[in-house]
Formats: structure tokens, C-alpha cells, sequence
């Protein structure tokens, strides 16, 4: 016999679509079956196979293990499958190390993207056999920019991690290698206006229609002849914020062949580093003051 106990993920959905999804390779007669003669059942009782399952139910399937993985196909990871590596992971959170050419978000110029590789991990290892949750990214980096993203594995974890950063409780910080010579710390308040023709963005100091404030701070770290490397620390969390934010007084990120200068790299020196979790309740209170570091060493490439 095999138990399996329903969580947040699994629960609000019917008893056979879960079933279904559990035992892959059997048809829906099968599972019916099985259900009918009380060789599944929910709570140790006989069930309906249209019941809404809830959480901390108990499914029993007194199937032997030839049985069930005669109808049961088990998905196994391959090294190719994904191109993160993981930072941080436990029940709630997986926090990635994105690398430089992997989109965030599904979009139509990439054929890989890191949400699908993402529920391809958690799949292999049988923590998203949800229909109604499907795991998600919560804060984004540009397709050419490496770093830590979280990502949340179900909703409750979505839910308040995603309040967490728009209430500003977690913290986001960046290195990047600058065009020029800076030696004193800066808080850049502007204006950011979107170009919606050509995917660019520009920083102006005054307001103007449909344009969102944007507040970076820049911290020096250390000089490399003709360059400087920053600590950016962000408020706000606008598409290429950052980068355009450093072109506007002057230092360009370099690689960057959007807002930057010709130079000798193929893509921008700007790199998630660190993120500060605070602003969680409850059952994720444990995330708070925990920090998550990622070197400039461990920036990967595609």
C-alpha cells in the first residue's frame, strides 16, 4: 500500500485528474476502477472520483509497487535539462542562480526560459503534480543579465513573497563593472519613460506621461584601470533600470551594447548578487534576515 498526503499544491482539484496525473501511463477506465473497487481510496474510506480533494487529506492506493509502476512513469532530470543551479531550496522556496542568455519569463525571441526549466526540476522530483498551482518566478532579471531569482513552489510562498518585494521588504543587490572612474556614493532619483517601438528605456529628471520613478543607490567597490566596480542597490524594480540609470550620469555598464559603449565584451557586466529576505508571515517568518550571497566568480554563461 502507498500513501500519499495532499498538501497546498494538490489540493481543490478532483480525486481522479489527481490520479491521473499520478498514475501517467493509466487510462481513465483503470483509474475508475480501481476507485469503484476500493482499491484507492481517500482517508481510508471509499470515495467519489469527482471529490475535491483537500489539504492534509491521505490518498491509499493498495496497488502493489509492480502495479503502480507498470502505470506509472517517472520523470528523471538530465544534466541538459536545466541551465540554473541552486543557490537556496527548501519546501516553500527555490532561490536560482540564472545565467547570461536564459529568459525569465516564457517570451517569443527564446526558445529556453526559466519558469518551464524550473517545473521540469521540481516535476523530476514529484513536488508539482498541481493543476491549479504551477510553480513561478518572483522577481526577474534581463535575459543577458546573470543572478539570483526566487522562485516560489506554491501559493502561499508566491503570495507573500511577491508582497514582500512590492512593499520593498526584500532587498536586491547588484555588481556591475562601469565605463569610468566613480568614487563617491550616489542615490539616483529620476524618472524612467518607456519606449515601447524598440524595447529601450530612458531616464529623464522631470516627470512626464506615464513615467514611473525610479530610485537606484551605487556604491563603489574598487577601480580597474579605466573601469569601476559597483554595489547597486535598488528601490524600485523597473525593466532595465538599472542599466539605464548608470548610462544617464555617464557610466554605462560595460558589455552593455543597448545603453553602453563599444567595448571588447559580449555581454553586460551586471550580476545579481545578493538578496535580504524580510517581510514574511507565519509559516515562512524563517525567511526573515536570511541572506542569500552569489559571487561575480559564479556568473554563468550560456
Amino acid at each position: 500500500m502507498k500513501e500519499i498526503k495532499i498538501g497546498k499544491n494538490e489540493e481543490g482539484q478532483r480525486l481522479d485528474r489527481f490520479l491521473k496525473k499520478y498514475l501517467n501511463k493509466a487510462n481513465q477506465s483503470f483509474i475508475y476502477k480501481m476507485i469503484r473497487k476500493k482499491n484507492i481510496k481517500l482517508n481510508n474510506k471509499k470515495a467519489e472520483a469527482q471529490v475535491i480533494l483537500k489539504e492534509n487529506d491521505r490518498v491509499q492506493l493498495y496497488l502493489s509497487d509492480e502495479t503502480i509502476n507498470k502505470f506509472r512513469e517517472k520523470k528523471t532530470l538530465k544534466v541538459t535539462d536545466i541551465d540554473f543551479t541552486i543557490a537556496y531550496e527548501d519546501k516553500n522556496i527555490l532561490i536560482v542562480n540564472k545565467p547570461v542568455g536564459l529568459s525569465s519569463q516564457p517570451d517569443k525571441t527564446a526558445s529556453k526560459n526559466l519558469v518551464d526549466q524550473v517545473k521540469v526540476y521540481l516535476d523530476a522530483k514529484e513536488e508539482n503534480i498541481s493543476f491549479t498551482f504551477k510553480p513561478a518566478v518572483c522577481n526577474r532579471l534581463d535575459k543577458n543579465t546573470s543572478g539570483l531569482i526566487i522562485a516560489a513552489k506554491n501559493y502561499e510562498s508566491l503570495k507573500q513573497t511577491n508582497k514582500a518585494i512590492r512593499e520593498r521588504k526584500i532587498k536586491r543587490y547588484y555588481i556591475a563593472k562601469v565605463h569610468g572612474i566613480l568614487t563617491k556614493n550616489l542615490e539616483l532619483k529620476d524618472f524612467l519613460v518607456k519606449k515601447e517601438n524598440n524595447n529601450i528605456v530612458k531616464i529623464t529628471k522631470k516627470y512626464h506621461k506615464n513615467a514611473k520613478p525610479v530610485v537606484t543607490y551605487v556604491k563603489p567597490i574598487k577601480t580597474e584601470g579605466k573601469y569601476t566596480w559597483l554595489e547597486i542597490e535598488i528601490e524600485t524594480g523597473r525593466a532595465h533600470q538599472i542599466r539605464a540609470h548608470l548610462a544617464s550620469i555617464g557610466h554605462p555598464i560595460v558589455g552593455d551594447k543597448k545603453y553602453g559603449k563599444k567595448d571588447n565584451e559580449k555581454y553586460q557586466l551586471l550580476h545579481g548578487y545578493k538578496l535580504v529576505l524580510e517581510g514574511f508571515e507565519g509559516e515562512l517568518s524563517y525567511l526573515n534576515s536570511m541572506e542569500i550571497v552569489l559571487d561575480i566568480s559564479e556568473r554563468k554563461v550560456l
